[in-house]
């Protein structure tokens, strides 16, 4: 390719497009306080970036939550969001008109986000959508699966014959960790807080264990002939925290990602006996462009199948005239994935 080519497939476009997006004034007291104002929005990329149609943001707890000031370093205002799909309208010729989706840790928390019509990002970090996963699927994949693959790969990925104990299994990235463990050919075992069957999809049985009946990690120890998981997917925090230690195998690997509160007893002599490793996960720390690259690795598993959406059900989406609604159903009991359709 010639260098004049280059330069004009990357040119930053004359044309502004005129969007609506949601804005955050200020951090709200609760999740009842959030009252986003609809507001013009005028965008244009420049060199190395795209302008997608929104067809499709997904609502996800971390966007509540730095809503109402539970993220220190969200900034106001801001656009909030960090997941998406749509159609690039604009930017480097070889991206025009193909339907993209991703997701940030910067996106709607340092940065304007997704909960608008329309989103000007840097060209490497949309992915093309598979065929086989519509818009609205494809908006609600970003956080929760990009949360459990960057666990799983920090940890080490698991292999064919290791076993893996999600600790709150039908939470999303719970179900999203069991997928691609056994797409991997791992073993997945599943804790719930109640009796439950596990609601995701696997490509292997699920054995499910119902903490509130039954101990958790004697139990991991008698699927596994005493031998204990080799990988524990902590989706939980300090509920979960010491079953899951006790669950561990040797040199087993133990994965967090939230908490509900700080402190954990932390037994010095069973970690290093047991020659334990722990992983701290926070995709907030990720950018756009190394969010991108996390769900390009994604990206096979969806186009053959192996992987699956989340269900988007209708009436899990809503306007942006509704997103106050949709963002208290989210932080609230609703196990539904929660989109926001801009256009709508």
């Amino acid at each position: 390719m010639s260098a004049a080519v280059s330069a004009l497939k990357i040119a930053p476009s004359l044309d502004v497009t005129e969007a609506k997006a949601l804005r955050l004034y200020a951090k709200a007291p609760d999740a009842e306080s959030i009252a986003p104002a609809i507001e013009p929005l005028s965008l244009r990329p420049g060199p190395g970036e795209v302008l997608v149609k929104i067809a499709a943001a997904a609502i996800n707890p971390s966007d509540v939550k730095a809503a109402i000031g539970m993220m220190p370093y969200a900034v106001f205002p801001r656009i909030p969001g960090r997941d998406f799909a749509g159609t690039v309208i604009d930017g480097p010729a070889d991206l025009v008109g193909r339907a993209v989706f991703g997701s940030s840790g910067d996106l709607g928390i340092r940065r304007d986000g997704t909960h608008a019509t329309h989103l000007v990002v840097e060209a490497e970090a949309v992915v093309e959508k598979p065929d086989s996963i519509s818009l609205e699927e494809a908006a609600g994949i970003g956080v929760p699966f990009v949360t459990a693959l960057e666990g799983l790969r920090r940890a080490r990925m698991p292999q064919a014959g290791e076993t893996v104990l999600v600790l709150g299994a039908n939470g999303k990235v719970g179900q999203a960790a069991i997928q691609i463990a056994t797409w991997q050919g791992a073993r997945a075992i599943g804790v719930v807080r109640k009796a439950e069957p596990y609601e995701g999809h696997a490509t292997a049985a699920v054995e499910v264990i119902d903490s509130s009946a039954t101990d958790v990690a004697a139990r991991v120890r008698e699927l596994t002939d005493g031998r204990g998981a080799d990988v524990v997917y902590n989706t939980v925090g300090e509920p979960y925290y010491e079953a899951g230690s006790a669950a561990l195998a040797k040199l087993g690997r133990q994965i967090f990602i939230a908490s509900l509160k700080k402190p954990v007893p932390f037994d010095i002599f069973a970690f290093y006996r047991g020659r334990h490793t722990y992983v701290g996960i926070d995709t907030l720390a990720l950018s756009s462009v190394e969010t991108a690259d996390v769900l390009r690795e994604l990206q096979p598993g969806f186009a053959s199948g192996a992987l699956k959406p989340f269900p988007i059900a209708p009436h899990a989406i809503y306007p942006l005239a509704r997103a106050a609604e949709a963002y208290v159903a989210v932080l609230g009991s609703s196990r539904d994935r929660l989109v926001l359709r801009p256009g709508a």
